[in-house]
């Protein structure tokens, strides 16, 4: 797990390599391809055919972009911090290519808060803010596509060394194209934060022991819940909790490959799904879960990070909170648990984001080609999570529950995608103990009148 490849020899040869291949590359890309001995450049401003693509990377390209100065936009600073060895070889082929293809790069950060309406607009009056701009899928998926406002990518992200396939051809599909593209990691790793200092004080089955006998799923995972339910002091009040709050029916929807909304059609009376609306009714009608003392989002993690309760649904970047809140306990990590319908653990995402190329940009395939050459470097490291989740998590059971994790990650639909969609009413009747076909009938109509408002437009 955490072996470095000889890392501090093999991170001095690298300073060496790139040192020398950089005083004479000439600014130069090699292609990355050694096995097929095909380094035949393009003509300039001539994109690179589909079939020419191969699963180790585009063949070098030849086109000069005139000084230009490339634009990314995004809600966050990307660009490239030279804090690993993986992002200083990234950057010196940034470097190279940007003397090679004759173009500067500007990293644009807009604040989140404006982010939306700032780009839609721009895009809108056929201007948009950048080249190259970050957006999540409910923003663009289906209204703006529908208006051609974005050039479709998929011909061009067949390098699977650097393009995360699943974001191009699914999370940014639309009408059989694809309009995203992203590289790096898949997204944050979802699961089960638990207090293992609170789990052997009450003398507990340790919960590692589940997922390494493969039985983590929502039986045991209520079982766990319903011991850790206890009153220490027998003054007839519980004291200690299982579970931070019954709310998660996004992360049980993941877990069971479930979904409230499939393509253009509210999803309620999908099998799947019904099986995830009766496990969040039974969480909450059994008082498996802490009660609510009327708090807003954060009272889960604040019920928590108290250490009187066991589990909590949360994301591997959370974990620095709990380091510095709860410094004397000792909090892990679990996938959370499988459905009924699932074979495996996933992670879920609400609102998928990747980069695109709004319409008005010309040549596509350059920008994206350029990305992927920044991109396409041998990482040093086992997997692509692996600096960020042993600096997460120390316990080596912890950083492979949240490798495993994220290794697979569904696209839940319809909390943030659908505006009008009465998401939190549906969850909010469930957990006040209305019956799970009662309430289906009753959110069929308004689930599928608010996907209508978006699609229909």
């Amino acid at each position: 797990m955490r072996k470095r490849k000889s890392m501090v020899l093999i991170w001095c040869l690298i300073l060496i390599l790139m040192a020398s291949c950089s005083s004479g590359s000439g600014g130069g890309v090699s292609n990355t391809d050694s096995s097929s001995g095909n380094a035949a450049e393009e003509s300039t401003n001539t994109p690179a055919k589909p079939d020419e693509k191969e699963e180790s990377g585009t063949s070098e390209m030849n086109f000069d972009m005139g000084g230009r100065t490339i634009k990314w936009v995004s809600w966050y600073d990307e660009s490239i911090k030279e804090d690993n060895p993986d992002n200083i070889k990234k950057k010196q082929n940034l470097d190279e290519l940007m003397k090679k293809h004759n173009f500067k790069m500007e990293y644009v950060t807009i604040d989140y808060g404006e982010y939306v309406n700032k780009v839609t607009s721009s895009l809108l009056a056929g201007e948009p803010l950048g080249d190259i701009i970050r957006m999540a899928r409910p923003w663009m998926i289906p209204t703006l596509v529908k208006q051609d406002l974005f050039s479709p990518v998929d011909e061009f992200t067949k390098n699977q060394n650097v393009f995360i396939q699943q974001y191009t051809n699914d999370y940014s599909q639309f009408e059989g194209r694809g309009y995203g593209f992203r590289a790096g990691i898949n997204g944050a790793s979802s699961g089960i934060f638990y207090n293992r200092t609170l789990m052997e004080k009450l003398g507990l089955k340790p919960l590692q022991e589940y997922v390494n006998e493969d039985n983590w799923n929502w039986e045991t995972f209520i079982q766990a819940a319903k011991e850790a339910n206890k009153d220490t002091n027998n003054d007839g009040k519980l004291d200690t909790w299982g579970l931070a709050s019954a709310s998660i029916l996004v992360q049980a929807l993941a877990a069971n490959d479930a979904n409230i909304v499939s393509g253009d059609k509210q999803n309620l009376e999908d099998p799947k799904t019904k099986e995830t609306l009766n496990f969040i009714s039974q969480l909450a009608t059994e008082n498996i879960a802490r009660p609510t003392e009327g708090g807003d989002w954060t009272e889960p993690g604040q019920f928590f990070r108290q250490g009187n309760t066991l589990m909590y649904a949360g994301s591997d970047y959370e974990m620095d909170g709990f380091k510095k809140d709860m410094p004397d306990l000792d909090i892990g990590f679990l996938p959370f648990p499988k459905g009924p319908s699932a074979t495996e653990y996933h992670s879920h995402l609400t609102i998928p984001n990747y980069l695109t190329i709004p319409k008005a940009v010309e040549h596509p395939e350059q920008l994206v080609y350029i990305y992927e050459k920044i991109n396409d470097i041998e990482s040093i490291y086992d997997y692509p999570k692996q600096a960020s989740l042993e600096t997460l998590f120390k316990n080596e059971d912890d950083i492979n529950n949240a490798k495993i994790a994220g290794e697979s990650i569904n696209v839940v639909d319809g909390k943030d995608g659908y505006p009008s969609m009465p998401y939190y009413e549906l969850v909010g009747d469930i957990i006040d103990g209305n019956s799970v076909s009662t309430v289906i009938g009753k959110y069929k109509e308004p689930f599928q009148a608010s996907i209508d408002e978006v699609w229909k437009k």
